[in-house]
Formats: structure tokens, C-alpha cells, sequence
């Protein structure tokens, strides 16, 4: 750790303060839903242990000379009744300082993570070690250090708060420049509201339709939504010539690559997809071309090379000494060029829940929710547990033409789809 109470902002993370603003600030929901209803003051007790359990997320952001940084808080941040509409702005002022925001609702633990912190994989382990401290607390549930949980009776390994992009940044870099994607357009909810809906499914069904096609879930889950889009696409956009690449965003876990103990942000991407301009796909040609780029970009090297850009511009020593306030605007004009431009959505998929076998028996359901994203009014989260694969989509617009054509295309090839929305708790508000 370089410093018991500061630390430097990860490689990942540096982008997000530059880039946040009041309509968008990077936020992502992870969720379990426990048998009994949630005591407030046990779970605020849970946070308490479960911070100090993870220093690095015990932190406020603070604004240096050169960057932003995270500093040591020690106060609390507050306990709050859930709201039905996902990942709303955070204000970190009113939340005690901090980075994450923690929910509850009837048998629900929701925690809303802003994304300087950590990544799905980081935040999945902060959630679980808090359900497995506040089951302890209320129902005398122990477990032992597996499936990610911390122990809050340990203390926190230096691995853990560590940088790994600059672990094992190469001196070998990719360019990352791409074309711009096609755009899902529509009218903007005037009040900010984030639609929700949930599409799910029983996951060996999925499972068993991907290996009819050899393939990985993420891989189909990821061609259903390019064709989704491309049929969208064809239907809005009547010139040809205007017509756009569709791509999709994929996150990929570094820690599958390298070693790595991280919470912190330790996830790179790839943008598979198709242009239309070349002629009209098959629901197997598409399937095929993202296999085969997934196949090619998910590796060891070209992940790597892939990071080891950012970390160069990072070490640059010109960037390095420049004063925050000019380096927050080129970075913002960065963003603004590249960012969410590059690919029409994203679809990020944390797997399968693993819980040792006494949280099994407490959680219910578990959920992965991903906030609005800076340019594309819709995004998506996938998460599987007790069965069920999970995919939620968040949308800023008003239309429901992505999630219709796509869970409408799922049902068409043979999947169940059960369909749950925000909509009915809006109504009622």
C-alpha cells in the first residue's frame, strides 16, 4: 500500500472523475435478496466491519495538484431505503464522502459502487462479504474465506489495494482507435428516470442453446443483442450509406490472466461486431464473427498490450506534471471522443454467483445492474445464480425497442424469457 491513508486512483479509474458529470457518474448495482427482511442497524453494523475490511474502499475522493486521489474516511456512510429507479447520481457530499452508496429494501442488500472504486468482480466480493458479516450478526451464519468472501477478522492483504495494471503493464501497446458505432436513439426521460427490465431465464436452457451453436453464453447473449440491433438499425435507418458498424462492449476480467488479489479495477474490454455496410448477416455468420473476435482479443497478449497503452500515457512524464484542472479538459475531450462512441452498447457479464453452502441458504436472488452509460442510452448486466441468468437492461429513453427486439429474438430461438420491470414501482410513486 503506498500509504496507510491515501491512495493513487488505479489505472482504470483516472478517466472517471474527468468524465462524470450530473446526468451520468459511472455507477454499477450489485444486489442479493436474503429469506427475512433486513434490520437497518445490523446492516449498517455489517458496513462498518465490512470497510474496514476493505480499506481501499473506506475512502473519499479528494483533488490533488496533478490527479484526483483516495483518502482515508472515517465516518460512516448512511444506511438508505432503496428507490426504484437504479443507480440515480450520487452526491458524494451527501453520502459521508464515499465512493459507494449501500441500499436496502424488504429482504434486499444493494450496494451502488462508482466505478474509481472497483470493478464487478471487486464489488461482487465487497457485497458478499457484507452479506456474509450481516448474516453473522443477525442469524449467527459463519463462513470461512472462499468464493471471493473476505473475513472481516483478518486483516486486509497489500495485495488487495494494489494497481495491477501497473503490475504487469508490457512494454508492447495495441492502438485503440476503432470506428464509431451505430447509436440507439430516442426521446430522453425528462426526470431522469432509468428504466429497468429484467429478462430472466433459466440459465442451463442458455447454457445448452450456446453449446448447440459451440459457443460460451456471453458469446450468444452478445450476437442476439448485434442482431437486435441491426434490425433496429435496418428499420431506421433507410439509406444505406448512412449505415453504421454495431458493436458491442465486453468486459473481461484480468484475474483470469494475471495473477492477480486486486478489489480495485483490474478489467479491460473488447468491442466484437459486425458492419452492415458489407451485406446483410445471418444469425450464425454474426455468431461466427464474434467468436472469432472474442477468440482473437481475449488473450494474455493482446489484453496486455491492450492496458499497457494506458499505463504508458499514465507514466508519460509531460501528462504526469500537468496541472489537474488542463488535464481534466483534454481528458474530458478524450472521453467525449472515444468513451461509449465506439460501440452501440455494452453487455457485462459477471458469471455465476458462487456462495459457500451456509449463504446459499440464506440468498434468494441475486442481481447485477450497471448504471446509464455516458453516450448510450442502454446498458446491460448479466449475472446467473439459483439457476436463473439474469439480464438486466437499464434504458434513459423512452422507447423499449431494444429490449423488445431482444428478449423478443431469445423467445424466437427457443429460450423462455420472464419478463420484470421498474415500471409498476414508478407508477405508484
Amino acid at each position: 500500500m503506498e500509504h496507510k491513508n491515501w491512495l493513487r486512483l488505479d489505472n482504470a479509474a483516472k478517466i472517471y472523475p474527468a468524465a462524470q458529470r450530473r446526468s451520468w457518474s459511472a455507477l454499477f448495482r450489485l444486489s442479493v435478496d436474503l429469506k427475512e427482511d433486513i434490520d437497518p442497524a445490523l446492516l449498517s453494523e455489517a458496513l462498518k466491519a465490512t470497510l474496514e475490511r476493505y480499506p481501499s474502499f473506506r475512502v473519499s475522493m479528494k483533488r490533488g495538484l496533478f490527479w484526483f486521489y483516495l483518502d482515508r474516511n472515517d465516518s460512516m456512510p448512511p444506511v438508505q431505503p432503496d428507490v426504484c429507479c437504479p443507480c440515480p447520481y450520487l452526491n458524494m457530499k451527501r453520502n459521508s464522502g464515499f465512493c459507494l452508496r449501500v441500499r436496502y429494501y424488504q429482504k434486499r442488500i444493494a450496494v451502488e459502487f462508482f466505478h474509481v472504486l472497483t470493478d464487478g468482480t471487486g464489488g461482487l466480493s465487497f457485497l458478499k462479504t457484507l452479506t456474509a458479516e450481516y448474516l453473522r450478526l443477525k442469524k449467527e451464519v459463519t463462513v470461512s474465506g472462499e468464493c471471493g468472501i473476505l473475513l472481516c477478522s483478518e486483516a486486509p492483504d497489500e495485495g488487495e489495494m494494489r494497481d495491477s495494471f501497473l503490475d504487469y503493464a508490457g512494454d508492447f501497446s495495441v492502438s485503440r482507435s476503432e470506428s464509431d458505432s451505430f447509436k440507439i436513439k430516442g426521446k430522453i426521460e425528462k426526470d431522469n428516470f432509468v428504466h429497468l427490465t429484467c429478462g430472466v431465464m433459466d440459465a442451463a436452457q442458455v447454457l445448452q442453446k450456446a453449446k448447440e451453436k459451440q459457443t460460451t453464453v456471453t458469446e450468444y447473449l452478445t450476437a442476439v443483442m448485434i442482431e437486435a440491433l441491426l434490425n433496429i438499425q435496418q428499420r431506421e435507418v433507410k439509406n444505406k450509406k448512412r449505415l453504421r458498424p454495431v458493436k458491442i462492449c465486453v468486459p473481461v476480467n484480468l484475474r483470469r490472466f494475471f495473477p492477480s488479489k486486486t478489489v480495485r479495477n483490474f478489467a479491460s474490454y473488447v468491442n466484437p461486431g459486425v458492419d452492415p455496410r458489407m451485406g446483410e448477416y445471418t444469425f450464425d455468420e454474426i455468431l461466427q464473427a464474434v467468436r472469432c473476435q472474442m477468440g482473437t482479443e481475449v488473450t494474455r497478449q493482446m489484453l496486455g498490450a491492450k492496458f499497457s497503452a494506458n499505463v504508458r500515457d499514465e507514466k508519460n512524464l509531460l501528462l504526469r506534471f500537468v496541472p489537474l484542472a488542463l488535464k481534466n479538459m483534454v481528458m474530458k475531450t478524450v472521453f467525449r471522443l472515444v468513451g461509449d462512441r465506439k460501440t452501440s452498447t455494452n453487455i457485462s457479464n459477471l458469471g455465476i454467483l458462487r456462495l459457500p453452502p451456509e449463504l446459499e441458504k440464506e440468498v434468494t436472488r441475486a442481481d447485477f445492474i450497471l448504471g446509464p452509460l455516458s453516450e448510450n442510452p442502454v446498458a446491460c448486466g448479466v449475472l446467473t445464480y439459483g439457476g436463473k441468468l439474469r439480464f438486466n437492461i437499464t434504458r434513459t429513453i423512452c422507447d423499449p425497442k431494444t429490449e423488445r427486439e431482444f428478449f423478443s429474438l431469445l423467445v424466437q430461438k427457443g429460450i423462455e424469457v420472464e419478463i420484470q420491470s421498474n415500471l409498476s414501482s414508478r407508477s405508484g410513486e
